[in-house]
Order: C-alpha cells, then sequence, then structure tokens
C-alpha cells in the first residue's frame, strides 16, 4: 500500500474490533496518525507508538465527542479525517422493542455519529476541509425486519451525512456513507444468540453468497477517506454483496 494518507490525521470510532479495528489499520498502513475511540478498554491494544493513539469513552456522550476531537489536535496537531463507525443493534419484533432499546440504539448509531460529525467538522471547516465516512448499513435504505431501532437510526444516519456533505462543500468537506450488508463481527451477537446460524442465513441472501469480511468495508471507507475520491460526496456507497440491488 503507498502512503497516500501521510500528513492526514483519523478519528475512528468503535475501533476496538471489527470494521473499526480493520479501518483503523488501514488507514495507518496508508500513512495516516490515527485516534481510535471506543466504550471497550479492549481498544488500548491498537496503541502504537509510531502514530496509533486510543481513547476510551461512550461516544454518546458529547464530552467524549468533544475530548477526542480534543485529543487528535493535542496528539497530532490536525483532524482530517473522521471514521463515525460505532454502532448497536437490538433484534426484536416492534411490539417487543422497548423505549430502552430505542434510545441505546438511536443513542450510539445516530446521536454519537452526529456529535462526533459535528466537532470534526468544526475543526476541518477551520483547517481547510476533509473527509467524513459514516458506517451506515444496507438498513439505510432497505427496512429490516425485527431491527426498528437499527434501521431507523441508519436511516437517520445517511440523512445526517447527506446535510455534512452539503453544508461542508464550500469549506472542502466532504461526507459519504458506506451501507455495508451482514459483516461477520461480533455486532450480530447483540441481535440474537444464535448468530452464526443467523449469519450463515443473511450469506445466503446476499447475491455474491457469502457475508463480508472487515478488512472488505475497510477498503471502501479508506477510499472515501482518500484523496482518490476527491469528487464523492453525499453519496450512499453499497458495499452489500449486491443485498440491495434487486
Amino acid at each position: 500500500m503507498t502512503k497516500e494518507l501521510a500528513g492526514k490525521v483519523a478519528l475512528v470510532t468503535g475501533a476496538a474490533r471489527g470494521v473499526g479495528a480493520a479501518t483503523v489499520a488501514w488507514l495507518h498502513a496508508a500513512g495516516a496518525r490515527v485516534l481510535a475511540t471506543d466504550i471497550r478498554p479492549e481498544v488500548a491494544q491498537l496503541a502504537d507508538e509510531n502514530g496509533v493513539a486510543v481513547l476510551v469513552g461512550d461516544v454518546s456522550e458529547e464530552d467524549v465527542a468533544m475530548r477526542s476531537a480534543a485529543a487528535a489536535l493535542e496528539r497530532f496537531g490536525r483532524l482530517d479525517i473522521l471514521v463515525a463507525n460505532a454502532g448497536r443493534s437490538v433484534n426484536k419484533p416492534l411490539t417487543e422493542t422497548t423505549a430502552a432499546d430505542w434510545d441505546e440504539v438511536m443513542s450510539v448509531n445516530a446521536r454519537g455519529a452526529f456529535l462526533h460529525a459535528r466537532e470534526a467538522f468544526r475543526v476541518m471547516r477551520d483547517n481547510g476541509g476533509g473527509a467524513i465516512v459514516t458506517v451506515g448499513s444496507f438498513a439505510s435504505t432497505v427496512g429490516l425486519a425485527e431491527a426498528a431501532a437499527y434501521s431507523a437510526s441508519k436511516g437517520a444516519l445517511a440523512q445526517l451525512t447527506k446535510v455534512l456533505a452539503l453544508e461542508g462543500a464550500p469549506h472542502g468537506i466532504r461526507a459519504n456513507v458506506v451501507a455495508p450488508g451482514v459483516i461477520e463481527t461480533d455486532l450480530l451477537d447483540t441481535f440474537r444468540a444464535d448468530s452464526r446460524e443467523y449469519l450463515r442465513s443473511f450469506g445466503d441472501a446476499h447475491p455474491l453468497g457469502r457475508v463480508a469480511q472487515p478488512e472488505e468495508i475497510a477498503e471502501v471507507i479508506g477510499f472515501l477517506a482518500s484523496p482518490r475520491s476527491a469528487f464523492v460526496t453525499g453519496a450512499v456507497v453499497a458495499a452489500d454483496g449486491g443485498y440491495t440491488a434487486a
């Protein structure tokens, strides 16, 4: 991999595992310095004296979003890329979904992304631009039965990102959504106890006949964060194995 992001600084939320960890690795390999954040203390394992710093905190808390942007500036002197990846889900029929379930999912997926995007936007606006990539889902554009809160939150994320693209364009800030299909990560374990069987059933539902690996989604995120996508903004980029093609 070329060092196409040399000199750039990225903030990645939900970085401890799965797509977040794969994205941190991709960005770092491309030359970026990275602040990796997560509510899980295990995010500390990503720390690297050669350019990866970590911060533990709840993405839905406003103070954490503000501290994250400030930490990137304090440690690395700038902030050029935000990857809003942190996510939660609850898999229940609508009539069994509680208000607490709804609030938990929306607080991470929608509120957390909003808060971090707002703080990153402020820094990027003052520093000549940047790239914001939010991690949505095929549920950003189609409904997903027994996942009302998750679907609503990912739909909200897509609309938020379009607004970021419109308001960011005059300041050199691009914003795009990656909309993956099912990914082989531990997020499935928050859906249901039989997550591995559920995973296989969704693999069959994708025209490519399988689910995604985290590294495959990180490649798309990296492209949208890089200068190679300089004329792409406001897009919902499907990386779903053809799930939404029909």
